[in-house]
Order: structure tokens, then C-alpha cells, then sequence
């Protein structure tokens, strides 16, 4: 662990002056954390906006920016209207970030060519990731992978920095709660967004309302099925994402899943 950290904080200090696509997620935050205590006012924090990102996310972003003391930028995105992100194929996550590196070089421009990094880990390495290759066509770099950090070993050395994000649960774009060929729109993304703030409201911490048909498919992880399981609490949660604007709800027992809504 100690010996990770500190060619991590080597790589940072080898690539100098950086922008951080910093989304406020465990990853990012620990990016952002060893960037600024190694470059100080070099390293900049930048937050994509769009209707993809959810307002409680992007709140967490500037909370957890000014906690770390680093300077952070929010720069608003706009692949929701590129109709080749909406049609919701494979390759969504391609457009999204081509477009948020898009931004950010222009930042960089702007900023006497600063490099630009992003919290990739080993864990990606063995997926399908889009945006893995937008970020390689950018030139962006991934200190974390580079310095051998899984997801296991992000939250122990977050956890031993001190940042609160060392627990948080893994958090997706509001995209991914729409199945694969259902185009993605302003409205599916805000609908989504109103239902999961208020399943939030009621105490459940791991969290998704997926797109299922006419209606909404609920996942939660172990204890918010446990919650949910006695009769009138299972009411109110259903009565919740109703009230978001759905007309169906169905609580999946299968619990919360990474991906649970690509097909």
C-alpha cells in the first residue's frame, strides 16, 4: 500500500500541472486528493454538468473539491443532444466521454496545455469500457492504473486519507439506468433522477431505479431489501417512486447488480 501511494504520488509529480475529471466518486476523490497534496494549485478538479449527472452528485463534487482544497471547475457537457450518445447502443459510454475529454482539452488549452488525468483502475482493465479508449484517443492519463490501484486498494488508502468517500457506494450516470436501444432523453434522465432522490429520502443508501417497460424496476443492495421487506415500508417505497412520476413499480429481489440495466 505504502509503496502504491507512493508511485502514485511520483506519477503526479512526473506529470506536473493536471486537470482531474473529477465526478466525486471514490476513485476521482482519492485522484484528486494525492494530485493536490503533490501539485497543490496545480491540480484541478473539472466536473462535467448535464442531465446525465444527478444534482446530488454534483453538490457531493463541490463538497468533496472544497474539503480537499483543490481548485474545481464545473464545465457543462452537452452529449445528451448528439443523437449517436441518445440511441443508447454499446457504445455510449464512447460518446460521453469523447465529449467530456472534448471539454476538458479545451480547458487545458486555456490553462498553457495542462495534462489531463482521470480515476480509471485495474479493476477496468478487464471490461468493455468506451470510455477507456475516448480517453486514450484524448491522451488522457490513468495515474491509478498506472501506479496498480484496484478498487480494494483505493478505498483502503481513501479510507486511511481520511476521505469520506472511502465507503461510498459505486455510483453510474443517470444513462445507465436506461436499457441498451431506449434512447436516452432529457426527460428519462430527469425521471430517473426524481425517483432515486426519493427512495433516498427514506434511508436506502445503494440505489437504482431502472427503466422497465411502462414502469420503474428497483434495486437496492442487501440491507435496503432487507428494509423494504416488511409490508408497510415496502408501501412507502413503492409510493415514492410513484409519486416520482412512474406508473409501475417493481422491487427486484434479486437486489442491486453493477450493469443490472444493459441488455
Amino acid at each position: 500500500m505504502e509503496g502504491q501511494h507512493a508511485a502514485l504520488k511520483q506519477i503526479l509529480r512526473d506529470i506536473g500541472p493536471c486537470l482531474v475529471a473529477f465526478s466525486g466518486g471514490v476513485d476521482s476523490t482519492l485522484l484528486l486528493k494525492v494530485a493536490h497534496d503533490v501539485l497543490g494549485e496545480g491540480a484541478t478538479a473539472v466536473t462535467a454538468v448535464s442531465p446525465s449527472l444527478a444534482a446530488v452528485e454534483r453538490e457531493d463534487a463541490v463538497r468533496l473539491a472544497g474539503l480537499i482544497g483543490a481548485r474545481h471547475i464545473l464545465v457543462p457537457t452537452e452529449e445528451v443532444d448528439d443523437p449517436r450518445y441518445s440511441r443508447n447502443d454499446r457504445a455510449r459510454c464512447f460518446y460521453c466521454k469523447e465529449e467530456l475529454f472534448r471539454v476538458m482539452r479545451s480547458v487545458a488549452a486555456r490553462a498553457a496545455g495542462q495534462a489531463i488525468v482521470y480515476g480509471a483502475i485495474t479493476d477496468d482493465l478487464g471490461d468493455d469500457r468506451p470510455g477507456m479508449r475516448a480517453a486514450g484517443q484524448a491522451g488522457a492519463r490513468a495515474p491509478l492504473i498506472e501506479a496498480g490501484f484496484s478498487k480494494t486498494t483505493v478505498r483502503v488508502l481513501s479510507r486511511r486519507l481520511g476521505l469520506p468517500t472511502w465507503d461510498k457506494p459505486a455510483m453510474a450516470c443517470l444513462a445507465s439506468r436506461i436499457p441498451r436501444t431506449v434512447p436516452v432523453t432529457r426527460a428519462a434522465l430527469a425521471l430517473v433522477e426524481r425517483a432515486e432522490a426519493a427512495v433516498r429520502s427514506l434511508g436506502y443508501r445503494q440505489v437504482r431505479v431502472r427503466l422497465h417497460g411502462e414502469g420503474a424496476r428497483v434495486e437496492l443492495d442487501g440491507d435496503g431489501l432487507r428494509q423494504a421487506a416488511l409490508p408497510p415500508e415496502r408501501q412507502r417505497l413503492i409510493t415514492a417512486v410513484l409519486s416520482a412520476g412512474f406508473h409501475q413499480v417493481l422491487i427486484d429481489p434479486l437486489g442491486y447488480r453493477p450493469g443490472g440495466g444493459a441488455s
